[in-house]
């Protein structure tokens, strides 16, 4: 069985699709079954949760969650920097970027540790969309961000999932609100900057590849620990092999 957990913010819970169904989580699971596949699908993400806040919720995460997945993806950050452009365009200083960037990271090389102290599930980190595209800054933190995701990949060993570039330049019919693309529209009291239906069908269509190999790949690990190696004879009892 492919036991599918996805872990994030408010785009993973599914935030600017019309019904939970069209989230792109769901839909995987949704493609999944459609390939005659056994899948179960649990989502730990909330809107408005940092890069902290899904390091707690996962630290309070009953293992056994955990444990029987064969694919955990995390897709988170982009409420850090959100906050931080808004607060920035009233005034705070640009050098609390790289002070989140830092954070980002600490926090994401711990939950990678917590993830594999409890599991043997394949993770797939995923890197950020920039919902505003007209803005040199957001343009530059996302792709710092995106940066330091990947250097996290590569130094855990883990696999990256370039979400950013199925996105990328066609915000304005994959985003929910879309207005000009610029971060100021963020000071009106909503943030536009999450997938809508088509959005959250193209990010689905664009994860599904990994969460199948890596499922494979975890699965096909779990069996080879539970066979008995060759010239070994278990005994019924679960004892000792008979002589």
């Amino acid at each position: 069985m492919i036991v599918f957990t996805a872990m994030g913010d408010s785009i993973t819970s599914g935030v600017g699709a019309t019904c939970p169904a069209k989230a792109y989580p769901q839909r995987i699971a949704g493609m999944l079954h459609s390939q005659h596949k056994n899948a179960f699908l649990q989502v730990e993400a909330y809107p408005g949760w940092t890069s902290l806040d899904l390091l707690h919720a996962l630290r309070n995460l009953d293992p056994i969650q955990l444990r029987h997945s064969t694919v955990t993806s995390i897709w988170v950050g982009g409420d850090d920097l959100v906050l931080a452009g808004v607060s920035m365009l009233k005034g705070a200083d640009k050098r609390m970027i790289a002070d989140i960037l830092s954070r980002y990271k600490r926090d994401l090389l711990l939950m990678i540790k917590t993830i594999r102290s409890v599991s043997r599930t394949s993770i797939v980190l995923c890197t950020q969309y920039n919902p505003f595209p007209k803005s040199s800054i957001a343009t530059e933190a996302i792709a710092a961000l995106n940066g330091v995701t990947a250097q996290a990949a590569k130094q855990c060993h883990v696999s990256l999932a370039p979400t950013h570039r199925w996105i990328d330049g066609r915000q304005p019919e994959l985003i929910d609100g879309y207005r000009t693309g610029r971060i100021e529209d963020a000071l009106g009291g909503t943030f536009p900057v999450h997938p809508n239906n088509l959005g959250h069908k193209v990010l689905a269509h664009g994860l599904l590849p990994y969460i199948n190999e890596h499922s494979t790949v975890t699965i096909n690990h779990r069996l080879r620990r539970s066979s008995p190696t060759p010239g070994s004879r278990r005994s019924p009892k679960g004892g000792r092999p008979d002589p």
